[in-house]
């Protein structure tokens, strides 16, 4: 998206568009041409930063089914700053592919849950 839409449902249906038709690129060739969020320079990327700079170790990525982190247009990581303790509840808005909320499920553990709309 170049260009900021007029108006709030125009976004909204922008913002719709391109997680669906990433989503559905993922799921028809399991790889992903468009640029994510970040690579098309639309947010931040500083080394110092920790939501935006290296956002997922491999380890965390390792564990996740690829489809997630391919379809993820995230910029940033907010499990990075995110004290998740086991049994409590998170609510992960505008998830994406998924990762934070898996990463945030196997945080808080069988006794607490993690949602995603």
């Amino acid at each position: 998206m170049n260009t900021v839409p007029e108006n709030d449902e125009k976004l909204r249906e922008a913002v719709r568009e391109r997680y669906s038709r990433t989503a559905l690129e993922v799921l028809n060739t399991g790889q992903i041409t468009d640029e994510s969020c970040c690579k098309s320079g639309c947010c931040s990327k500083s080394d110092s930063d920790l939501v935006t700079s290296d956002l997922y170790s491999s380890a965390e990525i390792g564990e996740l089914p690829i489809t997630a982190s391919l379809a993820s247009l995230g910029c940033g990581n907010p499990t990075a700053l995110a004290e998740l303790k086991p049994g409590e509840k998170v609510l992960d808005l505008g998830s994406g592919g998924g990762v934070d909320v898996l990463l945030s499920a196997r945080r808080v553990g069988p006794t607490g849950f993690a949602y995603a709309p």
